[in-house]
């Protein structure tokens, strides 16, 4: 028996407005307001819940629906939660919708789609702990797998993660930590069984999220029994195959066009005819599969670019003083006692805004170009820093009114 384990990743970041050193201390919002452009954070989720979230969660309710033994899994950030509260409630009551069937897992991961762990282990742990407040409140369930942002994954982090008690844990299947080994099995982290690994099996996943709709592509077009063919291969050769992917891949990167719902809508049915496979969430798969072997990981490994490593975020040197300069400032925000200032600062740790930095061409630069939603790199860390001023000007305001002993009346944000 091969378990077919579907995970997909909803996140959408909170962009930040075009910002000059004339608009450091003016009140102006850092978040992208309604002017239609790039930056207007309503617009963009207007426009990915009616080609994605909508059709793609409607379209997974009716295969719930027709396939008893059909299963998915998911993980949703916190920014994506509370711009869906803002633009389309309705998009939360599908995914409840999900929740309710009892055959769709929700998985856990830093609420903020941060960075936090390379810089603050602290402030990764408390997002964390925000998220799984957040799905208890929402969805009413308790998540056990983590995944990390953009499947960050090292064993420093494996340590972590396995302490705060969670079950398993999702990361890439990389060639440079596999060696010789296949991803389609169960892994543990290194010295420790108490946390298994299901990696990502980037080939089958890619075929979907990245090529489907590449005209140049050998395989074009891809159907469904086609790609089931491809999963069924692996009967005898391993115990699960994980596709793991970006949601938006339906509908937003591949276009309604393309094919794309009507190939996941036959896909079970192709996949089903094989006798020996099902669906399986990661929990279905960590508790029907132990460990065959230790994944090493020293360094970072992500399923980011060609690398998979952490390039896609750290790179150059502005990414790199991005990161120095938001976490240099976390103590003094967390002693401010300012929800507004903290929440702000939060935002600003979302990985999207270092992606937007990323200076890399050639292929991975055609993917950086297409999902940033700036003029230019430097365009963003402009912007970037100019808030960060922005936030410090606001830690000051405090400091100072607490140095004179006057009431804390704090500046907002509009």
């Amino acid at each position: 028996m091969t378990s077919v384990c579907f995970y997909f990743q909803v996140h959408q970041p909170f962009r930040l407005n075009p910002h000059s050193i004339f608009d450091i201390g003016s009140g102006k919002s850092y978040f992208g307001v309604s002017d239609g452009t790039d930056l207007d954070n309503q617009a963009i989720m207007n426009k990915v819940a009616t080609k994605c979230y909508r059709p793609m969660t409607q379209l997974l309710l009716e295969l719930l629906e027709r396939h008893p033994q059909f299963r998915v899994s998911f993980s949703i950030t916190g920014t994506a939660l509370e711009q869906f509260r803002q633009f389309a409630p309705d998009v939360i009551e599908l995914f409840r919708a999900l929740a309710a069937t009892g055959r769709v897992e929700f998985l856990n991961e830093t609420y903020h789609h941060s960075l936090a762990f390379i810089h603050s282990p602290e402030e990764f742990t408390r997002q964390i702990r925000m998220h799984t407040e957040a799905m208890e409140e929402v969805f009413g369930v308790t998540p056990t797998v983590f995944r990390n942002t953009e499947l960050i994954y090292n064993n420093d982090l494996a340590a972590i993660v396995s302490k705060l008690g969670f079950r398993g844990m999702l990361a890439e299947g990389a060639d440079h930590i596999l060696g010789w080994r296949s991803p389609n099995f169960v892994y543990h982290s290194r010295g420790d069984t108490a946390l298994p690994l299901l990696l990502k099996n980037y080939k089958l996943s890619d075929d979907i999220a990245f090529r489907f709709g590449e005209k140049t592509w050998e395989s074009y077009p891809l159907t469904a029994a086609t790609f089931a063919n491809w999963v069924n291969s692996n009967h005898g050769a391993g115990d699960v195959v994980n596709l793991f992917m970006d949601y938006e891949t339906f509908g937003e990167h591949q276009w309604e066009d393309t094919g794309i719902f009507s190939f996941m809508r036959e896909l079970p049915t192709e996949l089903y005819r094989h006798p020996d496979t099902r669906f399986a969430t990661p929990s279905d798969v960590l508790a029907d599969h132990a460990p065959v072997g230790e994944i090493d990981a020293p360094q970072y490994v992500s399923w980011a670019d060609v690398e998979r490593d952490l390039s896609a975020w750290h790179s150059n040197e502005m990414q790199a003083d991005a990161l120095r300069s938001v976490f240099a400032l976390e103590s003094d925000v967390i002693a401010s006692g300012d929800e507004q200032l903290i929440d702000d600062w939060r935002r600003l740790t979302t990985s999207d805004h270092f992606y937007y930095m990323c200076t890399k061409w050639f292929a991975d630069g055609d993917v950086h170009t297409y999902f940033n939603p700036y003029q230019s790199p430097y365009d963003a860390f402009i912007a970037y820093m100019n808030v960060l001023h922005d936030v410090q000007l606001r830690i000051d305001e405090i400091k100072a009114r607490r140095v004179n002993g006057e009431p804390v009346s704090l500046r907002k944000v509009t």
